[in-house]
Protein backbone atom coordinates (compact mmCIF):
# COMPACT_ATOMS: atom_id res chain seq x y z
CA UNK A 1 0.00 0.00 0.00
CA UNK A 2 1.30 3.33 -0.90
CA UNK A 3 1.09 6.61 1.28
CA UNK A 4 -1.70 7.80 -1.48
CA UNK A 5 -4.21 4.27 -0.94
CA UNK A 6 -2.76 4.70 2.90
CA UNK A 7 -4.65 8.11 3.01
CA UNK A 8 -7.88 7.37 0.90
CA UNK A 9 -8.44 4.43 3.61
CA UNK A 10 -7.46 6.95 6.45
CA UNK A 11 -10.24 9.43 5.33
CA UNK A 12 -12.55 6.36 4.83
CA UNK A 13 -12.04 5.44 8.85
CA UNK A 14 -12.45 8.82 10.06
CA UNK A 15 -15.36 7.47 12.51
CA UNK A 16 -15.32 10.25 15.49
CA UNK A 17 -17.47 13.27 15.98
CA UNK A 18 -18.84 14.73 18.82
CA UNK A 19 -22.59 14.07 18.45
CA UNK A 20 -24.86 10.90 17.58
CA UNK A 21 -23.87 7.77 17.87
CA UNK A 22 -21.46 7.61 21.05
CA UNK A 23 -18.08 6.83 20.31
CA UNK A 24 -17.57 3.24 21.59
CA UNK A 25 -19.99 1.87 19.25
CA UNK A 26 -18.57 4.04 16.17
CA UNK A 27 -15.25 2.32 17.36
CA UNK A 28 -16.72 -1.02 17.20
CA UNK A 29 -18.44 -0.40 13.98
CA UNK A 30 -14.53 0.48 12.64
CA UNK A 31 -13.18 -2.59 14.22
CA UNK A 32 -16.13 -4.83 12.75
CA UNK A 33 -14.80 -2.88 9.38
CA UNK A 34 -11.47 -4.18 10.27
CA UNK A 35 -12.20 -7.71 10.94
CA UNK A 36 -14.35 -8.40 7.79
CA UNK A 37 -11.72 -6.88 5.32
CA UNK A 38 -14.48 -4.39 4.17
CA UNK A 39 -12.98 -1.62 2.10
CA UNK A 40 -16.35 0.05 1.25
CA UNK A 41 -17.58 3.40 2.94
CA UNK A 42 -21.29 1.78 2.32
CA UNK A 43 -19.65 -1.00 4.48
CA UNK A 44 -20.10 1.23 7.73
CA UNK A 45 -22.95 3.72 8.99
CA UNK A 46 -22.38 7.01 7.30
CA UNK A 47 -22.18 8.70 10.98
CA UNK A 48 -18.92 6.79 11.27
CA UNK A 49 -17.29 8.73 8.88
CA UNK A 50 -17.41 11.83 10.62
CA UNK A 51 -14.48 12.82 12.08
CA UNK A 52 -14.29 15.46 15.20
CA UNK A 53 -12.61 18.44 13.06
CA UNK A 54 -14.68 17.97 9.70
CA UNK A 55 -16.66 21.52 8.90
CA UNK A 56 -19.98 21.93 11.22
CA UNK A 57 -23.33 24.31 10.98
CA UNK A 58 -23.17 27.71 12.41
CA UNK A 59 -26.04 28.68 14.88
CA UNK A 60 -27.13 31.48 11.96
CA UNK A 61 -25.77 32.72 9.05
CA UNK A 62 -21.98 33.55 9.87
CA UNK A 63 -20.17 37.14 8.16
CA UNK A 64 -16.91 35.40 8.45
CA UNK A 65 -15.19 31.78 8.25
CA UNK A 66 -11.93 32.12 9.85
CA UNK A 67 -9.33 34.34 12.42
CA UNK A 68 -5.66 35.53 12.48
CA UNK A 69 -5.34 36.99 15.79
CA UNK A 70 -2.19 39.01 16.04
CA UNK A 71 -1.36 38.94 20.05
CA UNK A 72 1.25 41.61 21.21
CA UNK A 73 2.35 39.55 24.58
CA UNK A 74 3.16 42.35 27.60
CA UNK A 75 0.77 44.86 26.62
CA UNK A 76 1.26 47.44 24.42
CA UNK A 77 1.16 50.99 25.34
CA UNK A 78 -2.07 52.71 23.54
CA UNK A 79 -1.16 56.22 24.89
CA UNK A 80 2.18 55.87 22.53
CA UNK A 81 0.60 53.94 20.02
CA UNK A 82 -2.84 55.26 19.05
CA UNK A 83 -4.75 57.19 22.01
CA UNK A 84 -4.00 61.33 20.98
CA UNK A 85 -4.19 63.01 24.76
CA UNK A 86 -2.80 66.72 24.53
CA UNK A 87 -4.15 67.36 28.07
CA UNK A 88 -1.62 64.30 29.08
CA UNK A 89 1.22 66.05 27.57
CA UNK A 90 0.71 69.16 29.20
CA UNK A 91 0.02 67.95 32.58
CA UNK A 92 3.14 65.98 32.05
CA UNK A 93 4.86 65.39 35.62
CA UNK A 94 1.80 66.65 37.62
CA UNK A 95 0.48 64.45 40.15
CA UNK A 96 -3.09 62.48 38.30
CA UNK A 97 -6.13 63.73 40.25
CA UNK A 98 -6.82 61.33 43.35
CA UNK A 99 -10.58 60.73 42.05
CA UNK A 100 -8.76 58.54 39.20
CA UNK A 101 -7.00 56.43 41.65
CA UNK A 102 -10.41 55.51 44.08
CA UNK A 103 -10.68 52.08 44.58
CA UNK A 104 -7.79 50.73 41.67
CA UNK A 105 -5.00 48.35 42.34
CA UNK A 106 -1.86 47.91 40.10
CA UNK A 107 0.58 46.04 39.75
CA UNK A 108 3.57 46.96 40.74
CA UNK A 109 2.40 50.97 42.16
CA UNK A 110 -0.22 52.28 44.63
CA UNK A 111 -2.00 55.39 45.59
CA UNK A 112 0.51 56.55 47.46
CA UNK A 113 3.17 56.77 45.15
CA UNK A 114 4.62 56.70 41.24
CA UNK A 115 1.36 58.45 40.38
CA UNK A 116 2.47 61.25 38.36
CA UNK A 117 1.21 61.58 34.74
CA UNK A 118 3.31 60.83 32.10
CA UNK A 119 3.15 62.38 28.52
CA UNK A 120 3.89 60.59 25.30
CA UNK A 121 7.11 61.64 22.87
CA UNK A 122 5.52 60.27 20.15
CA UNK A 123 4.17 62.31 17.54
CA UNK A 124 0.64 62.07 16.59
CA UNK A 125 -1.63 62.58 13.65
CA UNK A 126 -4.71 61.49 11.50
CA UNK A 127 -4.80 59.49 9.19
CA UNK A 128 -7.15 58.03 6.18
CA UNK A 129 -11.09 59.53 5.66
CA UNK A 130 -11.76 58.04 8.43
CA UNK A 131 -8.97 60.61 10.45
CA UNK A 132 -8.05 58.17 12.84
CA UNK A 133 -4.93 59.32 15.29
CA UNK A 134 -1.77 57.08 14.50
CA UNK A 135 1.81 57.70 16.70
CA UNK A 136 5.18 58.01 14.39
CA UNK A 137 6.14 54.39 15.94
CA UNK A 138 3.32 52.83 13.12
CA UNK A 139 3.66 54.37 10.18
CA UNK A 140 2.38 51.27 8.24
CA UNK A 141 -0.48 50.73 10.10
CA UNK A 142 -1.45 54.40 9.83
CA UNK A 143 -1.49 53.36 5.97
CA UNK A 144 -4.55 51.27 6.51
CA UNK A 145 -6.62 52.81 8.75
CA UNK A 146 -9.73 53.50 6.72
CA UNK A 147 -9.92 49.07 6.72
CA UNK A 148 -9.60 49.01 10.29
CA UNK A 149 -12.12 49.27 12.88
CA UNK A 150 -10.45 50.78 16.33
CA UNK A 151 -12.07 49.55 19.83
CA UNK A 152 -10.02 52.43 22.26
CA UNK A 153 -12.14 51.31 25.04
CA UNK A 154 -11.23 47.80 25.91
CA UNK A 155 -11.74 46.27 29.88
CA UNK A 156 -10.40 43.27 31.22
CA UNK A 157 -10.07 41.53 34.81
CA UNK A 158 -6.75 41.12 35.95
CA UNK A 159 -3.94 42.96 36.05
CA UNK A 160 -0.86 40.40 36.18
CA UNK A 161 0.55 38.86 32.74
CA UNK A 162 0.36 35.30 33.35
CA UNK A 163 -3.48 35.76 34.45
CA UNK A 164 -4.38 38.95 32.41
CA UNK A 165 -3.26 37.12 28.89
CA UNK A 166 -5.17 33.37 30.37
CA UNK A 167 -8.04 35.64 30.32
CA UNK A 168 -7.80 37.31 27.16
CA UNK A 169 -7.55 33.72 25.55
CA UNK A 170 -9.90 31.72 27.45
CA UNK A 171 -12.25 34.33 29.06
CA UNK A 172 -11.69 32.91 32.75
CA UNK A 173 -8.05 33.54 34.99
CA UNK A 174 -8.66 29.99 35.97
CA UNK A 175 -6.48 27.07 34.16
CA UNK A 176 -8.44 24.12 32.60
CA UNK A 177 -10.59 26.41 30.53
CA UNK A 178 -10.70 25.88 26.65
CA UNK A 179 -9.45 28.87 24.68
CA UNK A 180 -11.22 30.84 22.25
CA UNK A 181 -9.08 28.81 18.87
CA UNK A 182 -10.41 25.97 20.74
CA UNK A 183 -14.16 27.07 21.03
CA UNK A 184 -13.77 28.04 17.13
CA UNK A 185 -12.43 24.44 15.84
CA UNK A 186 -14.81 22.43 18.45
CA UNK A 187 -18.10 24.65 17.11
CA UNK A 188 -16.77 24.82 13.53
CA UNK A 189 -14.87 22.16 12.75
CA UNK A 190 -11.88 23.20 10.24
CA UNK A 191 -12.08 22.95 6.46
CA UNK A 192 -8.48 21.68 6.20
CA UNK A 193 -7.34 18.22 6.67
CA UNK A 194 -4.34 18.07 6.61
CA UNK A 195 -3.41 20.80 8.88
CA UNK A 196 -4.87 21.42 12.35
CA UNK A 197 -7.57 23.46 12.24
CA UNK A 198 -6.07 25.39 15.36
CA UNK A 199 -2.27 26.65 14.65
CA UNK A 200 0.15 29.11 16.97
CA UNK A 201 3.16 30.85 15.89
CA UNK A 202 5.37 32.25 17.88
CA UNK A 203 8.16 35.29 17.72
CA UNK A 204 10.37 37.39 19.72
CA UNK A 205 12.53 36.40 22.53
CA UNK A 206 10.27 33.96 24.40
CA UNK A 207 7.67 32.87 24.93
CA UNK A 208 4.33 34.24 26.22
CA UNK A 209 3.89 34.15 30.07
CA UNK A 210 1.25 31.27 30.63
CA UNK A 211 2.54 29.37 27.62
CA UNK A 212 0.45 26.13 26.03
CA UNK A 213 -2.34 26.76 28.63
CA UNK A 214 -2.93 29.87 26.81
CA UNK A 215 -3.74 27.55 23.54
CA UNK A 216 -4.98 24.59 25.46
CA UNK A 217 -8.10 22.76 25.04
CA UNK A 218 -9.90 22.52 28.81
CA UNK A 219 -12.51 20.32 28.86
CA UNK A 220 -12.79 19.66 25.42
CA UNK A 221 -11.10 16.97 23.18
CA UNK A 222 -7.51 17.54 23.04
CA UNK A 223 -8.08 17.93 19.04
CA UNK A 224 -9.30 20.87 19.31
CA UNK A 225 -6.12 22.43 21.21
CA UNK A 226 -3.63 24.66 19.31
CA UNK A 227 -0.83 23.02 17.77
CA UNK A 228 2.77 25.35 17.99
CA UNK A 229 4.41 25.08 14.66
CA UNK A 230 8.04 25.95 14.84
CA UNK A 231 9.55 28.75 13.01
CA UNK A 232 12.60 27.06 11.98
CA UNK A 233 13.94 23.75 10.99
CA UNK A 234 11.03 20.66 11.50
CA UNK A 235 7.69 22.44 11.79
CA UNK A 236 6.89 20.03 14.52
CA UNK A 237 9.63 18.03 16.38
CA UNK A 238 10.18 14.53 15.43
CA UNK A 239 7.64 14.34 12.14
CA UNK A 240 10.08 13.53 9.65
CA UNK A 241 10.44 9.84 9.28
CA UNK A 242 13.94 8.39 10.22
CA UNK A 243 15.88 7.42 7.31
CA UNK A 244 16.20 3.64 8.50
CA UNK A 245 12.04 3.52 8.68
CA UNK A 246 10.77 2.95 5.08
CA UNK A 247 7.42 4.08 4.00
CA UNK A 248 5.78 0.37 4.23
CA UNK A 249 7.19 -0.08 7.36
CA UNK A 250 5.82 2.92 8.71
CA UNK A 251 2.06 2.23 7.19
CA UNK A 252 2.08 -1.00 8.71
CA UNK A 253 3.01 0.34 12.21
CA UNK A 254 0.41 2.91 12.08
CA UNK A 255 -2.58 0.82 10.78
CA UNK A 256 -1.23 -1.68 13.64
CA UNK A 257 -1.36 1.43 16.34
CA UNK A 258 -4.61 2.79 14.90
CA UNK A 259 -6.25 -0.95 15.04
CA UNK A 260 -4.99 -1.29 18.65
CA UNK A 261 -6.23 1.96 19.86
CA UNK A 262 -9.46 1.59 18.30
CA UNK A 263 -10.12 -1.69 20.41
CA UNK A 264 -9.27 0.42 23.19
CA UNK A 265 -11.97 3.08 21.76
CA UNK A 266 -14.54 0.12 21.66
CA UNK A 267 -13.78 -0.97 25.44
CA UNK A 268 -13.73 2.05 26.88
CA UNK A 269 -15.45 4.98 25.13
CA UNK A 270 -12.41 7.41 26.32
CA UNK A 271 -12.58 10.24 23.73
CA UNK A 272 -9.29 10.89 24.17
CA UNK A 273 -8.16 7.34 22.44
CA UNK A 274 -10.30 8.76 19.76
CA UNK A 275 -8.12 12.16 19.65
CA UNK A 276 -4.92 10.05 20.05
CA UNK A 277 -6.20 8.38 16.68
CA UNK A 278 -6.70 11.55 15.00
CA UNK A 279 -3.38 12.58 16.08
CA UNK A 280 -1.44 9.70 14.56
CA UNK A 281 -3.30 10.07 11.20
CA UNK A 282 -2.55 13.50 11.15
CA UNK A 283 0.35 13.43 12.05
CA UNK A 284 1.38 11.47 8.98
CA UNK A 285 -0.70 13.94 6.60
CA UNK A 286 1.55 16.63 8.17
CA UNK A 287 4.67 14.92 6.92
CA UNK A 288 4.24 16.42 3.31
CA UNK A 289 1.80 19.22 3.96
CA UNK A 290 3.60 20.87 6.94
CA UNK A 291 7.14 20.81 5.13
CA UNK A 292 5.04 22.38 2.25
CA UNK A 293 3.41 24.97 3.84
CA UNK A 294 6.76 26.14 5.62
CA UNK A 295 8.18 26.61 2.33
CA UNK A 296 7.64 30.03 1.00
CA UNK A 297 10.32 29.88 -1.90
CA UNK A 298 7.60 30.32 -3.94
CA UNK A 299 6.14 33.58 -2.94
CA UNK A 300 7.15 36.38 -5.52
CA UNK A 301 9.65 38.72 -4.26
CA UNK A 302 6.80 41.59 -4.25
CA UNK A 303 5.08 40.06 -1.88
CA UNK A 304 7.89 39.08 0.17
CA UNK A 305 9.02 43.18 0.28
CA UNK A 306 5.53 43.79 1.14
CA UNK A 307 5.68 41.83 4.33
CA UNK A 308 9.42 42.93 4.93
CA UNK A 309 11.09 39.55 4.95
CA UNK A 310 14.07 40.02 3.91
CA UNK A 311 15.42 35.77 4.46
CA UNK A 312 12.27 33.74 3.90
CA UNK A 313 14.26 31.25 5.80
CA UNK A 314 14.45 33.33 8.62
CA UNK A 315 11.98 33.28 11.56
CA UNK A 316 10.39 36.41 12.38
CA UNK A 317 6.83 37.98 13.42
CA UNK A 318 6.82 39.02 9.67
CA UNK A 319 7.61 35.65 8.38
CA UNK A 320 5.08 34.32 11.06
CA UNK A 321 2.02 36.77 9.35
CA UNK A 322 3.13 35.27 5.61
CA UNK A 323 2.34 31.79 6.88
CA UNK A 324 -0.67 32.89 8.97
CA UNK A 325 -2.31 34.02 5.42
CA UNK A 326 -0.61 30.31 3.51
CA UNK A 327 -2.34 28.83 6.48
CA UNK A 328 -6.21 30.37 6.35
CA UNK A 329 -5.78 29.69 2.38
CA UNK A 330 -5.88 25.71 3.15
CA UNK A 331 -8.79 25.46 5.18
CA UNK A 332 -6.90 26.24 8.74
CA UNK A 333 -10.07 27.74 10.90
CA UNK A 334 -7.98 29.63 13.71
CA UNK A 335 -4.52 30.80 13.24
CA UNK A 336 -3.11 32.50 16.34
CA UNK A 337 0.42 34.44 16.34
CA UNK A 338 2.05 35.85 19.66
CA UNK A 339 4.94 38.23 19.93
CA UNK A 340 6.65 39.08 22.73
CA UNK A 341 8.16 41.32 24.34
CA UNK A 342 5.91 44.56 25.18
CA UNK A 343 6.13 44.86 28.78
CA UNK A 344 7.88 48.31 28.65
CA UNK A 345 8.15 49.26 32.57
CA UNK A 346 11.09 51.16 32.10
CA UNK A 347 14.60 49.95 32.57
CA UNK A 348 17.90 48.41 31.07
CA UNK A 349 15.61 46.20 28.59
CA UNK A 350 12.23 47.21 28.43
CA UNK A 351 11.79 51.08 28.39
CA UNK A 352 9.24 53.27 25.80
CA UNK A 353 12.81 55.39 24.58
CA UNK A 354 14.48 52.64 22.98
CA UNK A 355 12.26 49.38 23.26
CA UNK A 356 9.04 50.57 22.27
CA UNK A 357 10.19 51.74 18.90
CA UNK A 358 11.89 48.84 18.24
CA UNK A 359 9.59 46.47 18.83
CA UNK A 360 6.89 48.40 16.59
CA UNK A 361 9.13 48.25 14.20
CA UNK A 362 9.04 44.55 14.28
CA UNK A 363 5.49 44.23 13.46
CA UNK A 364 4.18 46.97 11.71
CA UNK A 365 4.74 46.58 8.31
CA UNK A 366 4.00 43.19 8.05
CA UNK A 367 0.90 43.46 10.25
CA UNK A 368 -0.49 45.85 7.80
CA UNK A 369 1.02 44.20 4.85
CA UNK A 370 -0.86 40.83 6.12
CA UNK A 371 -4.58 42.61 5.72
CA UNK A 372 -3.83 44.14 2.81
CA UNK A 373 -2.57 40.57 1.11
CA UNK A 374 -5.30 39.27 2.82
CA UNK A 375 -7.62 41.82 1.24
CA UNK A 376 -6.26 41.72 -2.64
CA UNK A 377 -6.43 38.21 -2.28
CA UNK A 378 -10.08 38.12 -1.57
CA UNK A 379 -9.83 36.47 1.92
CA UNK A 380 -10.22 39.83 3.85
CA UNK A 381 -14.25 40.32 3.99
CA UNK A 382 -14.21 36.26 5.20
CA UNK A 383 -11.41 36.66 7.84
CA UNK A 384 -11.43 38.50 10.96
CA UNK A 385 -7.78 39.64 12.22
CA UNK A 386 -7.20 40.98 15.64
CA UNK A 387 -4.66 42.84 16.89
CA UNK A 388 -4.06 43.45 20.73
CA UNK A 389 -2.31 42.62 23.64
CA UNK A 390 -3.55 41.41 27.96
CA UNK A 391 -4.20 44.99 28.61
CA UNK A 392 -3.11 48.71 28.16
CA UNK A 393 -0.76 50.77 29.98
CA UNK A 394 -0.87 53.36 32.57
CA UNK A 395 -0.87 57.40 31.81
CA UNK A 396 1.06 57.60 34.94
CA UNK A 397 4.78 56.96 34.84
CA UNK A 398 7.08 54.44 36.68
CA UNK A 399 10.05 56.00 38.62
CA UNK A 400 13.04 53.53 37.29
CA UNK A 401 16.16 54.79 35.40
CA UNK A 402 13.74 55.10 32.18
CA UNK A 403 10.64 55.68 31.06
CA UNK A 404 8.09 53.11 31.43
CA UNK A 405 4.22 52.65 32.13
CA UNK A 406 2.50 49.85 34.58
CA UNK A 407 -0.53 47.39 33.82
CA UNK A 408 -3.68 49.00 32.88
CA UNK A 409 -7.19 47.38 32.72
CA UNK A 410 -9.64 49.47 32.53
CA UNK A 411 -9.14 51.11 28.91
CA UNK A 412 -6.81 49.42 26.30
CA UNK A 413 -7.31 49.66 22.31
CA UNK A 414 -7.81 46.43 20.22
CA UNK A 415 -7.97 46.40 16.22
CA UNK A 416 -10.30 44.58 14.10
CA UNK A 417 -10.51 43.63 10.18
CA UNK A 418 -12.47 41.70 8.08
CA UNK A 419 -14.72 39.63 8.75
CA UNK A 420 -18.02 42.54 9.14
CA UNK A 421 -16.32 44.84 10.94
CA UNK A 422 -16.52 48.17 10.15
CA UNK A 423 -13.83 49.79 7.57
CA UNK A 424 -12.48 52.98 8.84
CA UNK A 425 -14.21 52.98 12.00
CA UNK A 426 -13.09 54.16 15.78
CA UNK A 427 -15.59 52.88 19.22
CA UNK A 428 -15.39 54.41 22.33
CA UNK A 429 -13.78 57.56 23.70
CA UNK A 430 -11.82 57.77 27.15
CA UNK A 431 -11.10 60.66 28.93
CA UNK A 432 -8.32 63.28 28.67
CA UNK A 433 -5.79 60.83 30.32
CA UNK A 434 -6.85 57.84 28.55
CA UNK A 435 -7.38 56.51 32.51
CA UNK A 436 -10.64 55.07 31.82
CA UNK A 437 -13.86 55.27 29.46
CA UNK A 438 -16.45 57.95 29.30
CA UNK A 439 -18.40 55.73 27.02
CA UNK A 440 -18.83 52.63 25.43
CA UNK A 441 -16.91 50.25 28.39
CA UNK A 442 -16.06 46.93 25.77
CA UNK A 443 -15.38 43.69 28.06
CA UNK A 444 -12.87 41.12 27.15
CA UNK A 445 -16.19 38.95 27.45
CA UNK A 446 -18.36 41.26 24.44
CA UNK A 447 -15.07 40.87 22.52
CA UNK A 448 -15.70 36.80 22.65
CA UNK A 449 -19.24 37.62 21.77
CA UNK A 450 -18.79 39.79 18.61
CA UNK A 451 -15.99 37.23 17.51
CA UNK A 452 -18.50 33.83 17.74
CA UNK A 453 -21.35 36.07 16.61
CA UNK A 454 -19.46 36.96 13.47
CA UNK A 455 -18.14 33.52 12.91
CA UNK A 456 -22.37 32.55 13.01
CA UNK A 457 -21.90 31.15 16.89
CA UNK A 458 -23.97 32.29 19.66
CA UNK A 459 -21.49 32.81 22.84
CA UNK A 460 -24.86 31.38 24.82
CA UNK A 461 -25.46 28.37 23.16
CA UNK A 462 -21.51 27.08 22.57
CA UNK A 463 -21.04 25.48 25.85
CA UNK A 464 -19.94 21.65 26.62
CA UNK A 465 -20.89 20.26 29.89
CA UNK A 466 -18.55 19.07 32.60
CA UNK A 467 -18.71 18.06 35.99
CA UNK A 468 -21.85 18.29 36.00
CA UNK A 469 -22.08 22.18 34.94
CA UNK A 470 -22.60 23.74 31.37
CA UNK A 471 -18.78 25.85 30.49
CA UNK A 472 -19.20 28.39 27.62
CA UNK A 473 -16.43 31.12 26.47
CA UNK A 474 -18.17 33.80 27.83
CA UNK A 475 -19.09 32.39 31.29
CA UNK A 476 -21.73 33.40 33.36
CA UNK A 477 -20.88 36.81 33.21
CA UNK A 478 -23.12 39.05 30.98
CA UNK A 479 -21.99 39.34 27.53
CA UNK A 480 -23.06 41.14 24.18
CA UNK A 481 -22.32 41.66 21.16
CA UNK A 482 -21.18 44.82 19.78
CA UNK A 483 -23.10 45.18 17.39
CA UNK A 484 -22.12 49.09 16.33
CA UNK A 485 -18.59 47.93 15.71
CA UNK A 486 -19.98 45.85 12.77
CA UNK A 487 -21.66 46.41 9.19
Amino acid sequence: MNRQQFLQQQTRRHFFNQCGVGVGSMALSNLILNSAGADSPEAVPPETLRNPLAPKPTHFPARAKRVIYMFMAGGPSQLDMFEHKPILNQLNGQPIPASYLEGKRFAFMDSSHRTNLLGTRRSFQQHGESGAWVSDLLPHTARIVDELTFIRTCKTDLFNHAPAKLFMNTGTGQFGRPSLGSWLTYGLGSECEDLPGFVVLQSGPRGPRGGSILWGSGMLPTTYQGVPLRNQGEPILNLTTPESVSESQQIRVLDAVRQLNAKRLAETGDEEIATRINAYEMAYRMQTSAPELMDTSGESKETLDLYGIKDPKEASFARNCLLARRLIERGVRFVQLYHTNWDHHGGPTENLEEHLPSISREIDQSGAALVLDLQRRGLLDDTIVVWGGEFGRTPMGEVRESTGRNHHIDAFTMWFAGGGFKRGFSFGETDEFGFGPIDHSVHVRDIHATILHQLGLHHERLSIRSQGLDFRLTGVQPAKVVKEVLS
